[in-house]
């Protein structure tokens, strides 16, 4: 198991990582959110020179290092330590995403995406505008 001090991940990783966090911090990674991490893996320019054939296993390392007992504060570590600061509002703009893909956000949802923006610096203007940019993409009738 990684553990912070060992060899960091990369920057996709950790942005898979985030979204990992958001989708199962509820303890149900659904249809919807798994197919926005797809989505957003295939899509978003960041993930340009990415495999999507990747995305699985870094999923699992994420949710493995999950299943710890400090798994939770392992995980946004790693993930803090990974991200270059131009990219932390990348990865707070990917974590909105997942929240926004169900109907309904959840309150360990938003209670994750607190957490995330908290420990990447975010600031609340900035996380405000992210946010309001996902619901705006996820709008539904």
């Amino acid at each position: 198991m990684r553990k912070p001090t060992d060899s960091m991940i990369d920057h996709h990783s950790a942005l898979i990582y985030v979204m990992v966090l958001v989708s199962a911090c509820d303890g149900d990674m659904t249809d919807l959110e798994l197919e926005a991490i797809g989505e957003n893996v295939r899509y978003l320019p960041i993930f340009k020179d990415y495999s999507g054939d990747q995305v699985m296993a870094a999923t699992r390392e994420c949710t493995a290092m999950l299943a710890d007992n400090d798994g939770l504060d392992t995980v946004l570590t790693v993930v803090e330590q990974a991200l270059p600061s131009k990219l932390r509002e990348t990865a707070y703009a990917v974590a909105c995403d997942i929240a926004a893909a169900d109907p309904k956000a959840s309150q360990e949802e938003l209670r994750m995406l607190e957490l995330i923006r908290h420990r990447l610096g975010v600031d609340r203007l900035c996380a405000a505008a992210i946010e309001r940019g996902a619901r705006a993409r996820h709008m539904r009738l």
